[in-house]
Order: structure tokens, then C-alpha cells, then sequence
């Protein structure tokens, strides 16, 4: 592989990374994104099914919406509103009561606006990634990051230990890239050592998450008893969240697919118990089957009169979902000698609002030091 220095390598392409690749490029930095996965977006991907009947089917199985209180985020959000890659969510969301069988809190909260991703929520990092000066390689996971004391630069190597490149500056917006848990779940030391910042290291040493279970559902007819379009639930220890996945803004219901689509979100406590019986490794077919039928059981015993769904897919989320801030202040981690950020929802605030908060100010402090080389 060609190795010509370019100036900076993303590791990652949530939100986080996205926003830092997107701002970095624009500023005239030359950027490159890693990532394991197939395309970008993290816990705000999305999945694509085929129903039985051979009909597409789109899910946004991670983060339903987010809110934006911010300045800087907000800008940026409308930026993004005025390109038409995120829209106003208007519906009504409450809760539901397991014990009583009711709705309660039914009201639309006027607080703050929920945004989703158009056509889906992966939209937003799918155009971050893909701006001039941003060279995107997804499929392709990183092993190894290696500071080069005498070139000053850092050397990035794949799983299999080939050489990506060497590059001025790094952005670790994946926390699994510096957490002890990449060993747990890969069976191999985290890509970065951070042994030169044991300050840093320190910090990232035992994130607190929380896991979960996303259960994606298609319906040949709309669930009419429900009232709402997103809702938690109350007294259930199965289910958190559900929502109505075609109802949001831009997803089209009769151009790709008639079927109604719910995506369900499992409560923590139930997530950590399968886990604790399975291990962190990925889950089998065995046992999403399983989690899948937990939880669907679960929706059916609401007494709202659900229907088979024609489809029914689970998925886990092992550590997407952060359960503490480790750089509320400075909004990232980084090193000035090495010229290396940590990023993400884990540093700001556990949202994706903190997300894109970390991101920029990941970016603004590469831009810092880069403009001084």
C-alpha cells in the first residue's frame, strides 16, 4: 500500500468521527477513515433486511432521534436541516405502563425538537464521510496504531498487520480502539497503547456502559391500537423503548415497502443477563433467536393487540451505549505531543449530541497544532 503521509487517520465513523473527519477536511486537512464495518455510522447505522416476500426493509436500530441544545451543535444541525440530511421528528411519545396496560404521558414535549436522519440515520455520516478531502475505508479494521519517534508520524496497520499508512495525527473516535474490552472481545491487545499517556490511560481504563438489545420488526398491517409513535416502557424488565421506525420523516412506505417497521430496545438489566450467560464474544443465531422471542413475547403481552410480524430480527449492542463522560470539561482526550484525540459520546455527554461535541472538539484541537507544522 501506498505510503504517502497524509495528515490525519480516523479511526471510526460514528458520529463522532464523521463530524471530526467532515470539520478536519474542511479546514483543508487531509483525512482518512478507518472503520470495521461495512459503512459508516456507528450506532447510528442502519440496517438493511429482505423480507420474506423479497420487499427491502430499513431499521434504525441504534440511536432512534437525538436533541440538540448546544450552540455549535446547533449550528451545525441546522446546517445539515438546510441540506436535507436530518428532519424534524413531530409525533407524540409517552410511556407505557406494564402493570396498568395503559398509556400514560401520551404528550408531545415541547422542550426540545427530536431529529432523525434522512432517508436514515446513517445519512448524516454517510455525507460527513464522504466530503472532499475524506478518504473513507470501511471493511477495513485497524490493529495496530504506532507512534514513529523519529519520523514524528503514526504508523496504522490492519488486522492482519499490513500497513494503512503513516500519518501526522490520530483520532481514536472508537473507544473499543483503546479499551481493555477489545481484548475480551477480539482476543488481541487494544490498537492503541496509550503506556505514553498514563494519564489518559487512566481515564479509559474501565468505561462504564450499558448494553442492549435491538429487536427490528416488520408488520403486514399497522399496529392501529398503538397510539404513539415512540414510547418507553414502565415495569417491564424486557423492554425500554419502542418505536415506530417507517413513521419518521422521509422513509417511504409505499415506494420500498408497505410493511409497518418497529424496532424495540431491550432494558439494560436484561441485556447484562445474556450477556452474563453468553459472554462478550458476538452471540450466536441461537441466541438472538432466543432474545428475539423474549421480547417480542414481551411487546405481545401488552394487551395492544400485536400481530406476528412478518419479520423479526434481534441485534446486540454490547458497549454502544455509554454510561459516564470522562472529559465533560475538555470534551475529548488528547495529547499534543503525539498529536493523538479520543473522542466520542464517552468523553462529552452519553448522547449523540455529546458526540457531535467531542468530534469538534477533537478537530479544533488537531487544527490547532497542524497549523503550526
Amino acid at each position: 500500500m501506498n505510503n504517502v503521509v497524509s495528515k490525519v487517520a480516523v479511526v471510526g465513523s460514528g458520529i463522532s468521527g464523521a463530524v471530526c473527519a467532515s470539520t478536519l477536511a474542511r479546514n483543508g486537512v487531509s483525512v482518512t477513515v478507518f472503520d470495521s464495518a461495512r459503512g459508516p455510522g456507528g450506532r447510528m447505522s442502519q440496517r438493511r433486511e429482505i423480507s420474506e416476500d423479497g420487499k427491502e426493509l430499513l431499521f434504525d436500530h441504534g440511536a432512534p432521534f437525538f436533541t440538540v441544545s448546544n450552540a455549535d451543535a446547533l449550528a451545525l444541525v441546522h446546517e445539515w436541516e438546510s441540506g436535507g440530511l436530518v428532519a424534524e421528528w413531530k409525533v407524540n411519545f409517552g410511556s407505557y405502563d406494564c402493570i396498568s396496560k395503559k398509556f400514560v404521558d401520551g404528550q408531545q414535549d415541547g422542550t426540545s425538537k427530536k431529529y432523525v436522519g434522512v432517508p436514515g440515520m446513517n445519512s448524516i455520516c454517510k455525507t460527513l464521510c464522504n466530503q472532499p478531502g475524506v478518504e473513507s475505508k470501511f471493511g477495513m479494521g485497524v490493529g495496530r496504531l504506532e507512534w514513529l519517534e523519529d519520523e514524528k508520524l503514526w504508523s496504522v496497520m490492519g488486522l492482519d498487520g499490513q500497513s494503512l499508512g503513516h500519518f501526522k495525527g490520530v483520532v481514536a473516535s472508537d473507544k473499543n480502539v483503546v479499551s481493555p474490552r477489545f481484548r475480551q472481545v477480539m482476543g488481541q491487545q487494544p490498537p492503541l497503547d496509550l503506556s505514553f499517556a498514563p494519564e489518559l490511560a487512566v481515564k479509559l481504563e474501565d468505561i462504564p456502559v450499558n448494553p442492549c438489545f435491538a429487536l427490528m420488526l416488520a408488520f403486514a398491517e399497522p399496529l392501529s391500537l398503538i397510539p404513539l409513535k415512540g414510547f418507553s416502557f414502565q415495569n417491564s424488565k424486557v423492554l425500554s423503548w419502542a418505536h415506530c421506525d417507517s413513521s419518521k420523516p422521509g422513509r417511504s412506505t409505499t415506494r420500498q415497502c408497505d410493511h409497518e417497521r418497529w424496532v424495540l430496545h431491550s432494558t439494560m438489566e436484561y441485556a447484562k443477563d445474556i450477556i452474563s450467560q453468553t459472554g462478550l464474544r458476538k452471540p450466536s443465531d441461537a441466541t438472538l433467536t432466543k432474545v428475539a422471542e423474549e421480547m417480542f413475547q414481551e411487546f405481545q403481552g401488552t394487551s395492544l393487540n400485536i400481530s406476528l410480524p412478518i419479520f423479526r430480527k434481534a441485534h446486540r449492542w454490547g458497549s454502544a451505549f455509554p454510561a459516564a463522560s470522562i472529559a465533560k470539561e475538555e470534551k475529548c482526550l488528547w495529547d499534543g505531543k503525539k498529536k493523538v484525540a479520543i473522542c466520542g459520546d464517552f468523553c462529552a455527554s452519553p448522547n449523540v449530541e455529546g458526540a457531535i461535541l467531542s468530534g469538534l472538539a477533537a478537530s479544533s484541537k488537531l487544527m490547532e497544532i497542524l497549523s503550526c507544522l
